[in-house]
């Protein structure tokens, strides 16, 4: 067999096997990261709680659909919809997705805050559900 074909082989194992290496292409840690050098500031957890749980003058907050804390499944408010618990530790595969985190803070801020959020304000939720225990 060549090269090429057991090089093709294992990453096709590699993805089939379900393996957590490959559910994304990028971890909470970096996303806190990214965030908080776009601040200009390191994400604060108490920040991101209380950001989390206001309803910043709107109906709704983050925790009227994920919960608060965020650790188990959420129901979105408007469609019912069951959401996957946000904390990384009680859903390995949250915030690992570099296009998902993009979309959803997007739209999510601007249901919650009538506008996208700052880069703070997204590296304070992410400190906050960095710490958060299951």
């Amino acid at each position: 067999m060549d090269k090429k074909f057991l090089t093709t082989f294992a990453v096709a194992c590699a993805l089939l096997s379900g393996s957590p290496a490959w559910a994304g292409n990028t971890t909470p840690e970096a996303q806190l990261q990214k965030w908080s050098e776009k601040a200009g500031d390191a994400g604060q957890a108490n920040r991101g709680q209380a950001f989390f749980t206001q309803k910043h003058g709107n109906e709704w907050a983050c925790a009227s659909c994920h919960g608060n804390p965020p650790t188990t499944q959420g129901r979105h408010a408007d469609t019912g919809k069951t959401l996957k618990p946000l904390a990384p530790t009680a859903n390995p595969q949250s915030l690992t997705d570099q296009s998902r985190i993009d979309k959803w803070f997007r739209r999510n801020c601007k249901d919650v805050l009538k506008r996208e959020c700052t880069p703070m304000e997204k590296a304070d939720v992410l400190a906050w559900l960095i710490q958060l225990k299951h």
